[in-house]
């Protein structure tokens, strides 16, 4: 491999590393502006998130420009294919996590209903699946990435249970429809967050060990790999 191939590379991996932290902060942050209504916290969420967005495109950019002036193979073409699709799974739990922020400011009240319910259980879930899909990517660390795919399970019984008591509160007192309506969407985005969460580890699987594990059965034990590319 040529060195400025190698420095391509290693400054892809640096930017999308960045872009990982840029987004666990926003997460972060959004989470912590719910649990305590603190809407100065939200709008830097809000505000920061064109600059998670310009930092996609430049990785999408730099990835499209390494293509097109090498013909990468192996782990360095399993490396790109797997920059461009983490790239897009933090922009869009990005995204989800400026939706949260804007729920404690349009509907502040919301911020009471969601203690009310301890809404933060499932955030505390999607937000450790997040760090630690992260924590996999910068170690290469396959098996770390191999233990959070079952706990995608926990979160969506966690969403089921939650929808389930935001519909009952908001059948009970009609007061809280409005709240209730703005928490289902913050809910929703919640449990998505998971999902792409999962998306991350799944892409550190086929990076580290060329295995596609989507479509997987998973259980406590770990998972099901589906296959090696090299097959």
């Amino acid at each position: 491999m040529n060195r400025p191939f190698e420095d391509d590379l290693d400054k892809l991996r640096t930017r999308l590393i960045r872009m990982g932290s840029l987004v666990e902060e926003q997460v972060e942050f959004a989470l912590r502006a719910l649990r305590e209504g603190n809407q100065e916290l939200a709008r830097i969420v809000v505000e920061r998130d064109d600059k998670v967005d310009k930092l996609d495109l430049k990785i999408d950019k730099q990835c499209q420009r390494i293509f097109a002036l090498n013909q990468p193979v192996a782990s360095d073409l399993r490396l790109l294919l797997a920059a461009l699709k983490i790239n897009n799974e933090l922009e869009r739990i990005g995204d989800m996590a400026t939706n949260v922020a804007s729920v404690v400011i349009v509907t502040p009240n919301a911020v009471q209903l969601a203690n009310q319910i301890d809404l933060h259980r499932i955030a505390s879930a999607a937000y450790m699946m997040l760090k630690s899909s992260l924590d996999a990517f910068i170690n290469n660390d396959p098996d770390l990435a191999a233990h959070i795919l079952p706990s995608d399970n926990t979160v969506d019984q966690l969403y089921e249970i939650l929808r389930v008591d935001l519909i009952e509160v908001m059948k009970e007192d009609s007061l809280l429809v409005e709240d209730g309506a703005a928490l289902l969407l913050a809910l929703y985005d919640l449990e998505r967050m998971a999902d792409h969460a999962t998306n991350i580890a799944e892409n550190v699987i086929f990076l580290t060990q060329a295995k596609l594990v989507r479509h997987r059965s998973v259980n406590e034990e770990g998972i099901d790999l589906l296959g090696d590319l090299s097959e």
